[in-house]
């Protein structure tokens, strides 16, 4: 899986390239609120922060961007934290009043502060940390991850780093390690008419930790930036 999905990315590289030189990516770009143009250019953009960023898109379905992005704009004051950073925080500090964003590797922490530090109107205002896993490691499955390359690792400290803070969030993301124990830890942090936002959330996993949170779901299934096929975000609210 890992070897298709690397081939997959560089012939999707290759594609911009040759995209862009007969003057497919300008015409793509020049038609944002066509849903179908905007999913087209984005598939060029897979596992690339630094188009995805110059394209304003994190890396969610289509309607439930629209649905964030109507909720944020409707408060500008807004407070959000985050599980899992990428082109979604610059994307959340371009709309919220506070972003705090937790992080778990700590190869993509220096390449997501990169793209901050390039920012400084957002940047000021990101609080972005690196949560690593636990070390030593804690044997409860509660915390452990299902992710190629992070199974022998735990997230006990990473799921509660919203512990560190203060106060309620209008938005809650979920889109890294752990999610179901995010879910259930972070819930009680969600202002009363706030929302969280929870990726790829057909897994059944996470349908389950979905069913168990008592919160009423709105999913969000179809197109999605930078893939090939549909998946779906669900949001929830109390």
């Amino acid at each position: 899986m890992a070897e298709l999905k690397s081939a997959y990315v560089g012939a999707m590289r290759k594609a911009r390239s040759v995209a862009a030189g007969i003057g497919v990516v300008p015409w793509l770009e020049s038609m944002p609120e066509r849903p179908l143009a905007r999913w087209a250019r984005s598939l060029f953009a897979i596992y690339d922060i630094d188009d995805m960023v110059r394209l304003d898109l994190p890396w969610w379905n289509f309607a439930a961007i629209n649905r964030v992005d109507s909720f944020l704009r409707s408060r500008p004051g807004a407070r959000v934290f985050e599980y899992g950073s990428g082109a979604s925080t610059v994307w959340l500090g371009r709309r919220a009043a506070d972003v705090f964003s937790v992080e778990h590797d700590a190869g993509w922490a220096p390449v997501v502060r990169e793209q901050l530090a390039a920012m400084p109107g957002v940047r000021q205002r990101i609080d972005h940390r690196l949560v690593p896993p636990d070390e030593p490691r804690i044997d409860d499955p509660a915390y452990a991850s299902t992710k190629p390359g992070w199974r022998e690792h735990s997230f006990r400290r990473y799921v509660h780093a919203i512990d560190d803070a203060d106060g309620l969030f209008d938005v809650i993301v979920i889109d890294g390690r752990a999610r179901p124990a995010c879910l259930d830890h972070a819930a009680p942090r969600l202002a009363r008419d706030g929302i969280i936002v929870f990726d790829n959330s057909r897994r059944a996993t996470y349908q389950a930790a979905i069913a168990r949170s008592g919160l009423r779901t709105q999913e969000y299934a179809g197109l999605t930036a930078c893939l090939p096929y549909p998946d779906a975000t669900t949001l929830l609210q109390r």
